[in-house]
């Protein structure tokens, strides 16, 4: 039999170094995480989704309901329905009120048309 020697391993306590790539990583992904907690936290302030203060502010905005006709568009129903004003505001208006995601319609498409 032979015998087994252990040979033991003195760890000597050199002091962590970091290098460049290092440092940027320690430091830079933190900086860069707060930064984009901060900006989440300021748009979630700062977010106009607040309606009216009180109840009496609130209006109901007065609609009719407009079935699409074959080669209509936004731009006529907007100036039939509301000649009076601006066709832009009108169709900027159908636009937000039926939550239409493209400024096209199909026919038989019903619409929430403001009435002024």
């Amino acid at each position: 039999m032979s015998a087994l020697s252990v040979h033991q391993v003195s760890h000597s306590s050199a002091p962590l170094r970091l290098t460049r790539r290092g440092r940027i990583v320690l430091i830079g992904v933190p900086l860069v995480l707060v930064a984009v907690l901060l900006l989440s936290l300021s748009g979630l302030f700062h977010s106009p989704a607040k309606a009216s203060d009180s109840v009496a502010d609130l209006a109901v905005t007065p609609t009719v309901t407009v079935t699409v006709q074959s080669g209509q568009s936004l731009w006529a129903i907007a100036g039939a329905v509301a000649p009076d004003r601006d066709a832009r505001d009108v169709v900027a208006d159908i636009v937000q009120l039926n939550n239409l995601a493209a400024g096209t319609v199909l026919p038989g498409q019903q619409l929430f048309v403001p009435t002024h």
